[in-house]
């Protein structure tokens, strides 16, 4: 969580987006530190990787869906913190 420290210092006030993989948005995410995050689930088969929300209980989090919007082409959802 230094990194964290070190952003919002760095920030001073303003946004700051979470970069990595899906191991360091879990890890933010559990510990309620995400404000809001934005997915993108596009219809492409990858194969194996990681699970974004694998064993992670969202709602009780404290998330809601607050926006979702479906096109041909990705369906976008946006997750907002309630306070």
């Amino acid at each position: 969580m230094d990194a964290l420290k070190r952003a919002l210092a760095t920030a001073q006030g303003k946004d700051v987006r979470l970069g990595g993989g899906v191991g360091t948005i879990r890890q933010f995410l559990e510990a309620r530190l995400i404000d809001e995050m934005h997915v993108a689930i596009v219809p492409v088969i990858l194969g194996m990787g990681e699970h974004l929300f694998g064993g992670i209980d969202v709602p009780a989090l404290g998330y809601a869906c607050t926006k979702h919007v479906a096109t041909p082409n990705a369906t976008h959802f946006v997750l907002t913190k309630q306070k």
